[in-house]
């Protein structure tokens, strides 16, 4: 069994991340997941929230407001419209996407919608939060 794995996390301006990690985890649309190295092949849609990474540098973390994940044993992929490292909560930035998140929120049509602004903004307000403390 190997110790890390590859990830790679991209939106369609650039790769936001690309290297090793031991640990990361995904807020998937059925829930968070934790992929580690020789994870089972599984694609999963993301919510928005917060993706976890554990490297051997370090911890980051991500905010991804939707997309994809593909993992297999060797590698994750994101694919997301939309990647923020927070791994140092920017102000601006959080609110930044907090108005985005509202502006999802208020032009949600179902309860999908309604679900997945309320996620984003309860992660982004936890960011807004800890960086409080």
């Amino acid at each position: 069994m190997a110790d890390t794995f590859r990830i790679e996390f991209v939106s369609p301006e650039r790769v936001l991340l690309s290297g090793e990690a031991t640990e990361v985890v995904v807020p998937g649309m059925e829930g968070d997941f934790t992929v580690l190295p020789d994870h089972a092949p599984l694609i999963s849609a993301l919510r928005p929230g917060i993706l976890e990474i554990r490297q051997a540098s370090g911890q980051r973390r991500i905010y991804v407001r939707g997309g994809f994940a593909e993992v297999d044993p060797t590698q994750l992929t994101i694919l997301a419209q939309n990647l923020v490292d927070v791994t140092t909560p920017d102000a601006a930035l959080i609110a930044a996407e907090l108005r985005a998140a509202e502006g999802m929120l208020a032009s949600a049509t179902d309860d999908t919608g309604r679900m997945l602004a309320h996620d984003a903004i309860a992660a982004l307000k936890s960011l807004g939060s800890a960086r409080a403390a």
